[in-house]
C-alpha cells in the first residue's frame, strides 16, 4: 500500500474548519450588500386579474374534478401493499403510494424494465439494515425520506439559498408531488422547513411540478410552476411569498388568476411544462420572458416563450425560442447567459444574472432534459431580443443531439444566478438506479448533486465547464497527499487514505509520450458504453481510480480515462465511470457511462472526484465532462471501502504525479429548529 507523503494538515495551505449552518462564507461581500436585508412592505396576498381566457377554463377543470376523481379510484393505479422481508426473517407489509408518473405526462423512475431486460424475473438481493442504512448520502441534500426528484425555484434572499423539490411525503415511490422546502447558508448545511406548496387547487390537483423563481427589481419575487390539473393538462400557475420580508420564505400564496398559461393550440395536454426564471431583453423595460418546454405533432422538441407585464397575462412571442427535430419532449428547459472570451466577467470567473444583454462578450445557454432519454442536453449559441429567438453556434451539437451536462445519471437540473458570490449555480437530480423494493425497504429515494458553478470553458470556447462549488472545500478534515506513482502496464496499487466513505479527490495523470508515439492505431472504435469497462485493455488505456472498492476488488466503482489514436495519428481521450462491479447485488442497473473530453495541447490528465457513501460524481479536465452514478456495495461499506490506483493498458506507462485525497465532514441536513419557526 501506498503511503501518504504530505501531512494531512498541510494541503492546500492548512487545514479548513468545516462551516457550521449558521456561518456565512461570503462576509468578504458582506458590507457591499447590507442594503439588501432592508425590509419592505408586502404586497398583496393575491393577484386578481383574471383573463377571460383563462377563467372559462377553470370552470371547466371544476366542472371536471368530481368526475375525474372517481375515474381515478378504478384507473387501476391507485396505491396498494407489498410484503418485503423484514429483520429477523420475518416479513413486513409496506404500504405503496399511487403511482402516476408517465401515464400522466410527466417522468418518473422505472428500473423495472432494465432490470428485466434479459429477459425473466430478476432474483432481489437480500440487503440487510446496515447495507441500506449505509447507502443515505453525508454531504449531498436529500430529504429526511421519501420520493424527491426535480430541484425547484432556487434563489438566495436575505441571507438564505432556497432549494425548493419535488417531493412525496407519503411514500419512497413517486406520486403526490408537493414542494419542500430548505434553506442553507453556504449551499451545504441545510435546514428543512415546513411544505413550501401542496396540491390544493383544480388546476395543480395532481402535483405541484416543476417552476422557477424570478426576483424583480424591486426585490419581490414570483414563482411560476406546473400544475397538473384534476383531469391532467399541465398548465402554469403563479405563486409569491405571503411575506417577502421574512428571509426563509416560509408561506406562499397561489395566485387567484390561476391557471395563468394553459396549453396552446397545436401542443398536447401534457406537453406543457416546467416554466424557466424569467427575464428581460435589452431595451425592453416592461415585459418579461419565459421559456417554457415541449414538443410538436411530430416529435421535435422546442421551447416556447411568452411575454408578460404582470406576471399573470401572457403573449406567445411570435416565433418558437427553438426547435429540433426528432428530439421529444423538452422537460426543464433552462435558459442563462454565459461570459465568452475576453468580456470582463469571463477574465474575473464570474456568472452573469439571467438578464443579461447579449453581445460580443455574452453568449446564451439552452438546456433541455429530453424525456426520451432522461439525459440532460445543452448548447451554446446566441440570442435575438427581436424576435425571442435562439441559434446555436454548432448545429451538429444542437439541444438533444450534441453536448450533456452529464454523462452519468443526472437529470431535471437547473441553474439560478448567485448575486452574492456573482456565479451561475447548478443544481440536478439524481435518482436510484435500484429497484423500487429496495427504496421501499430503505425509506427514501433520490439525492441532489452537489450544486455546481458553471462557465463558459474560454479556452476550448465549445462547452461549459461544471465544478462543484467552492464551500465543498469548508468539508474537508485530513488530507493525503501522493506524488509520482508509476503505473505499470496491468497493475493496481493501494492508497492508504483511511475511511473512504466520504471523499474528495484530485488526480492528475501523465501519460508516456514516446509510448503514445510509439502506437500507430488505437481502438478507434471504443465507446465507454458499449466497452468492457475498466476489466477491458487497450493499447492505451483504461487507467485512473478506483473508489468503493473492498480489499480484493471484488466490489469497485472505476473513474479512468482511455486513450484513442487514428491511423492520422490524431489523438482523442474518452472520461468513463465504470459500474459494472461495483455491487454485488443483481438487483440494480450497472452501466459504464462517459464520452471524449477535450484535452489541449500542454495538458496532462486532471480528475476530482466526490465519493459520497452511493453517490461518485466525477469532473475531468476541469469539468469540461462530467459523470454521476449511484453505486451500491454490498462488501465495499464503511470500515471495509478503498481506493486504488490502476493502469490496465497494455502499451503504455502511466504516472500519477499528484493525487490529493481529503476526508469530507458531514454537512448535518436537519430540520429548522422548531422553536425559531
Amino acid at each position: 500500500m501506498i503511503p501518504a507523503v504530505a501531512d494531512p494538515a498541510t494541503l492546500d495551505g492548512g487545514a479548513r474548519t468545516p462551516l457550521l449552518p449558521e456561518t456565512d462564507p461570503r462576509s468578504r461581500r458582506r458590507a457591499a450588500h447590507a442594503g439588501a436585508g432592508q425590509k419592505r412592505p408586502p404586497p398583496p396576498a393575491t393577484t386578481t386579474v383574471l383573463p377571460a381566457v383563462v377563467s372559462a377554463v377553470l370552470l371547466l377543470v371544476l366542472v371536471a374534478v368530481t368526475v375525474l376523481a372517481s375515474q381515478h379510484v378504478d384507473d387501476g393505479q391507485g396505491g396498494g401493499v407489498a410484503v418485503v422481508p423484514a429483520g429477523g426473517g420475518g416479513h413486513a407489509v409496506v404500504e405503496v403510494a399511487a403511482s402516476r408518473g408517465v401515464a400522466d405526462g410527466v417522468s418518473e423512475k422505472s428500473t423495472a424494465p432494465l432490470l428485466g431486460a434479459a429477459g425473466g424475473a430478476v432474483e432481489e438481493f437480500s440487503w440487510t439494515n446496515a447495507m441500506l442504512a449505509w447507502q443515505r448520502t453525508a454531504f449531498h441534500f436529500q430529504p429526511p425520506k421519501n420520493w424527491m426528484n426535480d430541484p425547484n425555484g432556487p434563489l438566495y434572499h436575505k441571507g438564505w439559498y432556497h432549494l425548493f423539490y419535488q417531493w412525496n411525503p407519503d411514500s419512497a415511490v413517486w406520486g403526490n408531488i408537493t414542494w419542500g422546502h430548505a434553506v442553507s447558508r453556504d449551499l451545504l448545511h441545510w435546514l428543512h422547513l415546513p411544505l413550501a406548496m401542496v396540491p390544493d387547487h383544480p388546476y395543480d390537483a395532481n402535483g405541484v411540478w416543476s417552476g422557477s423563481a424570478t426576483r424583480l427589481p424591486d426585490g419581490s419575487i414570483v414563482m411560476l410552476y406546473t400544475g397538473s390539473t384534476a383531469e391532467s393538462v399541465q398548465v402554469q400557475n403563479l405563486a409569491e411569498p405571503a411575506d417577502p420580508s421574512d428571509p426563509l420564505l416560509r408561506e406562499w400564496v397561489k395566485s387567484d388568476a390561476n391557471p395563468v398559461l394553459v396549453p396552446p393550440p397545436g401542443i398536447g395536454a401534457t406537453d406543457f411544462r416546467d416554466p424557466t426564471t424569467a427575464w428581460r431583453a435589452p431595451n425592453d423595460t416592461t415585459a418579461w420572458r419565459v421559456a417554457i418546454g415541449s414538443k410538436d405533432r411530430d416529435h421535435a422538441g422546442l421551447a416556447l416563450v411568452y411575454r408578460t407585464e404582470d406576471f399573470v397575462r401572457y403573449d406567445p412571442a411570435p416565433a418558437l425560442m427553438h426547435v429540433v427535430p426528432s428530439t421529444g419532449m423538452w422537460e426543464c428547459v433552462d435558459f442563462y447567459p454565459v461570459a465568452a472570451g475576453g468580456s470582463a466577467a469571463a477574465a474575473d470567473g464570474d456568472g452573469l444574472e439571467t438578464s443579461a444583454a447579449p453581445g460580443p462578450g455574452v453568449k446564451h445557454v439552452v438546456k433541455a432534459s429530453l424525456d426520451d432519454d432522461k439525459h440532460d442536453y445543452y448548447a451554446i449559441g446566441t440570442y435575438d431580443p427581436a424576435t425571442d429567438t435562439w441559434t446555436p453556434d454548432d448545429a451538429e451539437n444542437d439541444v438533444g443531439i450534441g453536448l450533456r451536462y452529464d454523462y452519468g445519471k443526472y437529470y431535471a437540473s437547473k441553474t439560478f444566478y448567485d448575486p452574492v458570490l456573482r456565479r451561475r449555480v447548478l443544481w440536478g437530480w439524481v435518482g436510484e438506479t435500484d429497484s423500487e423494493r429496495a427504496d421501499i425497504l430503505k425509506g427514501w429515494a433520490s439525492v441532489q448533486s452537489i450544486p455546481r458553478t458553471v462557465l463558459l470553458d474560454t479556452k476550448t470556447g465549445s462547452n461549459l465547464l461544471q465544478w462543484p462549488v467552492v464551500e465543498v472545500e469548508n468539508l474537508r478534515m485530513s488530507g493525503r497527499s501522493f506524488g509520482g506513482i508509476a503505473l505499470d502496464r496491468g497493475s493496481v496499487v493501494p492508497l492508504d487514505v483511511g475511511k473512504a466513505t466520504q471523499l474528495d479527490i484530485e488526480a492528475v495523470f501523465e501519460v508516456d509520450a514516446s509510448a503514445v508515439e510509439g502506437v500507430t492505431e488505437a481502438d478507434v472504435t471504443f465507446n465507454c458504453s458499449t466497452s468492457a469497462g475498466a476489466a477491458g485493455r487497450g493499447l492505451l488505456g483504461p487507467f485512473g481510480l478506483l473508489v468503493l472498492a473492498d480489499e480484493d476488488l471484488s466490489e469497485q466503482t472505476a473513474v479512468y480515462f482511455y486513450l484513442v489514436k487514428g491511423t492520422d495519428g490524431s489523438l482523442q481521450t474518452f472520461f468513463c465511470q465504470d459500474e459494472l462491479r461495483a455491487s454485488k447485488a443483481n438487483d440494480l442497473v450497472k452501466r459504464v457511462y462517459g464520452s471524449l473530453v477535450p484535452v489541449l495541447d500542454g495538458e496532462n490528465l486532471s480528475v476530482r472526484i466526490l465519493v459520497d457513501h452511493s453517490i461518485v460524481e466525477s469532473f475531468a479536465q476541469g469539468g469540461r465532462t462530467c459523470i454521476t452514478s449511484r453505486v451500491y456495495p454490498t462488501r465495499a461499506i464503511y470500515d471495509s471501502a478503498r481506493v486504488f490506483l490502476f493502469n490496465n493498458a497494455t502499451n503504455v506507462h502511466v504516472k500519477a504525479k499528484s493525487v490529493k485525497i481529503w476526508q469530507l465532514n458531514s454537512a448535518y441536513i436537519r430540520p429548522y429548529p422548531a422553536s425559531s419557526l
